[in-house]
Parts: C-alpha cells; structure tokens; sequence
C-alpha cells in the first residue's frame, strides 16, 4: 500500500464573510444616533460622499418642512412663535408671515444676539436644563440651614449616603477625616436628617424607622400602639415573625403585634429613597433618559405602517463631478471637466466606489429594519393598538423565519433601538419580544390588588384561571424581577 503524501486539488465549499457584510452587520448595529454620528465622520473622511439633511424634529425626529412638527405638534424652529404668543394670541401656522424664506435672527431677540456676538465660547448646550440629583438638592437645602464653616461637614456627610439613603461612614470617621469635634457633626447630621426626606441620613434601619415615625408625629399622624416599642427593641424577632415572642415581652395580645406590624409595612418605607407609602412624594436619584425613536409607527387611514427616522433626516448621493470624473476616460475626461492623470483618476475611483458601498449599506439597513418593523406590526397589531394585556408571545427566531433572514440580523437591527407607537408612546423593540412581559402584568396587579398576602402557589392558581400557565419558579422569578417581596413580608 502507497502510504506516501503527495498534494491533492479538491473543490469544496466554505462559508466567508466578506468586509460588504462587515460593514452591513456594524451598520445595523447601530442606532439612529450613533449612525448619523458614523455618516457625519465618512462625510469628513470621503469628498466623493455628499449629504443633503433635512430638518427634523428634536422631539420625535420626524421629517419636518414648517414651523411645527407634523407628527408631535412641537414647534421646531428656534423663534418659531409669534411675538404675540405670550399674550395667548398665536398665529395659526397658515396666516403667519412665516415663508420658505424663514431668518432665524429675524426672531431672535436683540439681547441675545448681542450676547452671542460678545462671547466667543458659547456654547447651546449650556441652555439646556438639566435634573439635579437628590444629593445636589439636598447639599443646596442643607447649605443654606447651616452656618458656613460648617459646610464642609455638610458635603462629606451627603457624599456618603448610599443609593437608599443610609449613612455610610460613622460619626467618628467623619470628625476625625475633617478635624472637627464630634458633636458638630452630630449636629450637622441632625440637620441633614430634618432637612431630607423622613429617614435619609440614618445609619441603620432601627434608625431610619424611628426618624419616620418622628416625622409622622410632628404632623400629626397617629402612631399605632407598640409599633415605637417594636422598632426600637424587638426589629429582629419581628422580620422573623416571632410575633409571640414580642407579645409576651411587652405584655400585650398577638394581635396588637400584628397591628403594629401591618402599620409599620403600611406607613414607614425600610429604604428611604425609594418610593415611599402613601404617595408621599419626593424625587427619585435615578437620572432622566431621553431616547429618539428610530422607527415611527404611525396610523394612516385605519391601517398601522412604519417609518424608519433616518430615511427623512437625511439623504446621501455622490458628488456629481466625482462622478463624471470616475466616468470619464482619455480625451473625454480632458474636454468635458478637467484634465487628470491616470492615478488621480484611480483615486477618484476608489472613493467614488466607498461611496456606492456606503450608500447601499445604508439603504439595505433601512430596508431590514423596515422589515422587522412591518413584520411586528402584523404580528403585534394587537399590543400596539391595545397595550401589553393584548401582547402575543414572540421571539426574534420567529420573526426571523417568518422574513427569511437570520435570528443574529433580527437581535442587531433591534438591540438598543426605540420605536414610536401611535399613541406617542415610546418603547424599546425589546417589548415585541417580551413573551413573559403579560404574565408579569398580571402578577403585579394581582399583588396590588390582593386582600391577603398570597404565596406563589396561589399566585399560579389565580394565573392558571386566566388562562396563564406558569410554574411556581417562573412565577417567583418575576416576582423578584418585580422587586416584590415574598408573602411572609406583605
């Protein structure tokens, strides 16, 4: 037997990805910012690329011709009301003098402009408000009740409350951090503990319970019977519910714990930055986001159609002399334009040819999420007309097979991406695809609702009669998803 190696040609077949598909997959990753940020950097870096934009809304980023926005009724011009406006007489749209020919500086005010032309650095961005966090509120509050040699105290004390609201370092370590005396911080946390909401600035719960139950006091609020003498001795024996234990050291009747357990979970909140009970009402830490839609559904004659936002933002072609010089050969190209060498033509080309890929990878970006758009608007017309109780289960592999295409096209073109509802809602694509989102509703309002506390079990019996089919894991899963505590602490 010939055992020896000698090379062989075989035909075979091998799946590769081509830089085209890289640049595809990139594209229809991005979302609507971020791919106007990439067009503006290849417009910078390509002479063959040019870009016609058109003016769009701030607010919804509609495709905007006038005044106000077609679609959320916004003014988008700066300027764009009536010198009359704040008097209440508006100007319809139709009978303003407003024109094509709209000026900007025809509208602005003459301060401002002047203003404008006196400072160099202006920036816009600096007119934009932005939300203080509740420390920043706070340490303001705290400024102005306090002496000035002691805001220093006042900074360190509030850049060491924790996201609840607790105190993260004890009054020694602050006194010595600062060279101060003890009881001057004692007295600065008294005052931070008055001055923000009922138990921020407490270094444990026992306390931050006792500070709420002072405040209801000085407003007048009654304070169930035992419910101080609980919090302040027996917290422990009461989360584990030794609620005999409790009863017979204070010599009273179980129920009267029971009571002064049901008043304490109804009336004092163990984490005093978030929402608090009885719609008491102070900020949250949590910072805004404000998101732009980047594909609008809109509803046309009783029938829901989609709009991808950056199909009316902007619009790219190639510059026409680039491409006549790209066209152009020999003796044509010398009597026609200009006349260039061989390897000027070759650069011309190349990116004349950028610029065609660029173009088609965008336009086939477009295509795709217009697609997957269109296709969820078949599949959840419901949920988008009717809300989550009308959500249908779905997946992107669903979604995929019904267009066609691959699941990882389908996770790109929606991750990270937002879409507009008819009803101006805005919401991630994620939502389309949240099968278990309805049977989290459920739970949540059967929890809300519930006379007494109900166990998991029960929970799945209520869902099984609705027609939800869970198991009790699930049903605990999305409990905690929630952030809803278990029966045996409602």
């Amino acid at each position: 037997m010939d055992q020896s190696m000698q090379p062989q040609m075989v035909a075979e077949q091998t799946a590769r990805v081509s830089p085209t598909l890289i640049m595809v997959n990139q594209l229809l990753a991005l979302s609507s910012q971020e791919l106007v940020q990439m067009v503006h950097a290849e417009l910078e870096q390509n002479p063959a690329l040019e870009s016609t934009e058109n003016s769009t809304c701030p607010s919804c980023g509609t495709g905007t011709t006038g005044i106000y926005c077609p679609n959320c009724m916004q003014p988008v011009r700066p300027g764009a009301l009536p010198d009359n406006a704040a008097s209440g007489a508006i100007t319809s749209p139709a009978n303003s003098t407003y024109d094509d020919g709209y000026d900007p500086e025809d509208y602005r005010p003459r301060d401002f402009a002047s203003y404008l032309a006196s400072e160099d650095d202006y920036d816009p961005l600096t007119l934009v408000a932005s939300e203080a966090s509740m420390a920043e509120q706070l340490l303001a509050d705290l400024l102005i009740a306090l002496p000035r040699e002691d805001h220093p105290i006042a900074a360190y004390l509030v850049g060491n409350l924790d996201d609840q609201g607790f105190l993260g370092c004890t009054v020694e370590a602050a006194a010595e951090h600062l060279s101060v005396n003890e009881k001057r911080v004692e007295r600065v946390l008294s005052v931070l503990q008055i001055t923000a909401p009922a138990g921020v600035g407490a270094r444990n719960l026992r306390e931050c319970l006792l500070i709420q139950l002072e405040e209801l006091r000085a407003v007048g609020a009654p304070v169930g019977d035992y419910v101080q003498e609980v919090v302040s001795e027996y917290l422990t024996e009461l989360g584990e519910h030794k609620f005999t234990i409790i009863a017979q050291a204070l010599g009273t009747t179980y129920d009267k714990v029971v009571a002064a357990r049901d008043f304490i979970k109804q009336n004092l909140q163990p984490r005093p930055l978030q929402e608090p009970p009885q719609g008491h009402a102070w900020r949250s830490p949590s910072p805004t986001r404000f998101v732009i839609p980047d594909v609008i559904i809109r509803e046309r004659d009783g029938q829901l159609e989609a709009e991808v936002v950056e199909t009316s933002r902007f619009s790219l072609r190639i510059n026409p002399l680039y491409q006549r010089l790209a066209t152009s050969e020999g003796r044509d190209a010398a009597e026609s334009v200009v006349a260039i060498s061989q390897v000027e033509r070759e650069h011309i080309k190349r990116y004349v040819n950028r610029s065609k890929l660029f173009i088609s990878n965008i336009k086939q970006r477009r295509e795709t999420m217009h697609r997957i758009t269109t296709c969820l608007i078949l599949l959840q017309e419901d949920f988008i007309r009717h809300g989550v109780r009308s959500l249908r289960p779905l997946t992107r592999a669903q979604v995929a097979q019904y267009l066609g295409i691959h699941e990882s096209t389908v996770s790109r073109a929606t991750a990270n991406k937002y879409v507009m509802l008819p009803s101006k809602h805005v919401i991630p694509f994620s939502d389309f695809f949240s099968a278990s989102l309805s049977a989290k509703d459920v739970i949540k309002e059967l929890i809300l609702n519930e006379a007494a506390p109900m166990t998991d079990k029960d929970i799945v019996s209520h869902l099984r009669d609705q027609g939800i089919r869970v198991a009790r894991r699930t049903v605990t899963k999305y409990r905690n998803q929630l952030g809803i505590m278990p029966s045996t602490f409602r």
